[in-house]
């Protein structure tokens, strides 16, 4: 067996944020590296992900998943190369996806660790387009807002890993206008004219988002799928038609927020126009992981679905990815990369 290093990093909460994370809520420390025990096996990871859920498992309230604990490393998914095993059916050299991110070494008990082929798309796919961001795009849309050919949809932070692949999805599945809003005027353009969306718009420069979705959809929309909340969400309600049907699968523009937003102030519209809002997890729709597979291997295999990646490299950028995330600094998924 290959030795082993003697120490790897990892990122380890230290104190609960109070509105944005800051340097000193979290701790970059070297710890032992050791053989895996027995039915577990020793990954070296190769990227991992940040995500927004994750700022809301560094407070510590009662929520869908367990708040990260202090003085020890932060978790979510990754991949990585099995270097040591001590579980059957794993070898030093597979290809795996787990969920112990934030570290250079990972020792992940083999029933959760999925191979993966690094032959049929990079490893970083299986972060994004490929994996649970990906399967939030399809589930939410075909699923959770029962999508049907004809619907017309609006993304919010469409240009992110979950927002770029639920306007591909609609519209290779035939919706009849997708509207994407974004943080910049780049974005905007990359939507239109890479992803295929008929419009898109800032909504940090062109004015209120409740009036560039009206011009943006003037028939009106049939689907929301929000990943901002807020006055995007209230812009939705405004532009809903009867039955119109939202997922509500983030709130990114809340995260950091220490008041209460304002923004939606016309709920009331959710009962004359009959209106569907329903949260997600992605986690309730695993069910669906071999179609979402199969599905999207092929529309990648054609070209009919594109998807971007923002890498940042070394396990000593990842606390500036995570912010950089928040930010809304990335186009795709943000990835960090481990030399």
């Amino acid at each position: 067996m290959t030795a082993l290093p003697a120490s790897g990093r990892e990122w380890h909460l230290v104190a609960r944020p109070h509105g944005w994370p800051k340097a000193e809520d979290v701790a970059l420390r070297e710890v032992p590296v050791t053989e895996p025990g027995e039915g577990r096996i020793l990954v070296r990871n190769k990227h991992f992900s940040v995500d927004p859920y994750m700022r809301g498992r560094m407070n510590d309230v009662k929520s869908y998943t367990p708040p990260f604990k202090l003085d020890h490393p932060m978790d979510g998914g990754a991949v990585g190369e099995v270097v040591a095993s001590n579980a059957d059916g794993f070898a030093v050299g597979d290809h795996v996806l787990h969920g112990l991110g934030w570290r250079e070494y990972a020792h992940v008990p083999a029933r959760y660790a999925v191979k993966v082929d690094a032959s049929l798309a990079p490893l970083s796919a299986y972060l994004g387009v490929l994996g649970m961001p990906g399967l939030t795009a399809y589930a939410g849309l075909f699923e959770v807002a029962s999508f049907k050919e004809g619907d017309a949809v609006f993304v919010s932070g469409a240009a992110g890993a979950v927002g770029s692949q639920v306007g591909q999805l609609a519209r290779i599945k035939g919706a009849s206008r997708v509207i994407g809003s974004a943080g910049s005027d780049d974005k905007v353009k990359l939507l239109v004219e890479e992803y295929g969306f008929d419009a898109a718009f800032n909504y940090k420069t062109g004015g209120s988002v409740k009036e560039q979705l009206k011009k943006a959809a003037p028939d009106g929309i049939d689907v929301y799928f929000d990943n901002v909340g807020g006055e995007h969400l209230e812009a939705a309600i405004s532009s809903f038609n009867l039955h119109g049907r939202a997922t509500i699968c983030g709130m990114i523009s809340q995260y950091n927020s220490t008041e209460a937003a304002p923004a939606p102030r016309n709920l009331a519209q959710v009962i004359g126009k009959r209106l569907r809002l329903h949260g997600m997890l992605v986690g309730d729709h695993q069910a669906l992981q071999p179609r979402f597979v199969k599905d999207v291997a092929g529309w990648l295999a054609s070209g009919e679905l594109k998807y971007r990646e923002t890498s940042v490299e070394g396990i000593g950028s990842g606390f500036d990815a995570f912010l950089g995330l928040l930010r809304g600094e990335n186009t795709g998924k943000m990835i960090v990369t481990l030399n």
